[in-house]
């Protein structure tokens, strides 16, 4: 199956009541990694790319990786640029291939994020391939993106209604307490932001940094409107800490396709637990 839109994938699970899985992909392993839990579990799947990754390898080499293994799958993938910084970085994913596009404005003052979301909707929306923007700021760091707790602000509703009017985008990353990279402590979610934004917006809301966030609350969320949950963190902490056993008990490999295949196998395992938590499990 070819790449698929994420307009599709999304709208579906918000019908249905259930969420999709976004995983964030650093290399060739983690790309198969994603799309082989995704088979097993007839799960649609949303792979990304952020800006950090892709100044390691470029918006083409990560189409060609993901659309080679897309290209094979039964259940329908979509290619996400997540947190695109620039308008110029998402026209570059838009002629690479990407199916889906975010551009985040979310530290910008309200007019100014609106301004350049609508620039971007306004030239990807003409290539036919939807865009998420961001209202209200996610904290912690991720690659490249970091905001500091100065800098965190939860979504106001009235304005999350204003936003999605006035852009046009066709999905909304809120900030209701989540936070990219690990947590200290629990985090704290503002289930009732989420609710009144749900009530007031009629496109899919989307949920940044959900590594870390326990699976009960990753599962109520979506009873509330979440149709996307985006996962990175603890991909990156799987696939390392595969590489890292797998050494440990052959201190005298060398072969980057025993070690880097540990590290795909412990994706896997925690894509597929995802998917069930998500309840996207035989939704494809």
């Amino acid at each position: 199956m070819s790449l698929v839109s994420s307009k599709d994938i999304l709208l579906k699970a918000q019908r249905e009541g259930y969420a999709v899985g976004a995983f964030n992909a650093e290399n060739m392993e983690m790309v198969q990694a994603i799309v082989s839990a995704a088979e097993e579990s007839s799960s649609p799947v949303i792979i990304q790319t952020t800006p950090g990754s892709l100044q390691y390898a470029d918006t083409d080499l990560f189409f060609g990786m993901v659309n080679a293994v897309a290209g094979k799958a039964k259940v329908p993938v979509a290619l996400h640029l997540d947190h695109g910084n620039s308008a110029e970085l998402c026209a570059k994913a838009l002629r690479s291939g990407y199916t889906s596009i975010m551009i985040d404005g979310s530290k910008l003052p309200f007019a100014e994020n609106v301004e350049l979301t609508k620039k971007v909707v306004e030239f990807t929306h003409a290539m036919g391939v939807p865009v998420e923007g961001e209202l209200g700021t996610v904290g912690g760091k991720e690659d490249t993106h970091e905001v500091k707790d100065s800098e965190k602000a939860y979504t106001d509703p009235q304005e999350a209604k204003a936003f999605a009017e006035q852009t046009g985008v066709d999905f909304l990353a809120v900030g209701i307490g989540n936070a990219h990279g690990f947590y200290q402590g629990v985090p704290k979610l503002r289930f009732d932001i989420l609710e009144k934004t749900k009530g007031l917006v009629s496109i899919p809301i989307v949920l940044h940094g959900a590594s870390g966030i326990p699976d009960e609350d990753v599962k109520k969320s979506t009873g509330l409107g979440i149709c996307k949950v985006n996962f990175a963190t603890e991909l990156r902490d799987a696939f390392t800490k595969g590489v890292k056993a797998f050494i440990a008990e052959n201190p005298d490999a060398f072969d980057p396709k025993k070690y880097n295949g540990a590290g795909r196998a412990k994706v896997k395992e925690l894509v597929m637990h995802k998917m069930q938590v998500l309840n996207s499990v035989n939704k494809a």
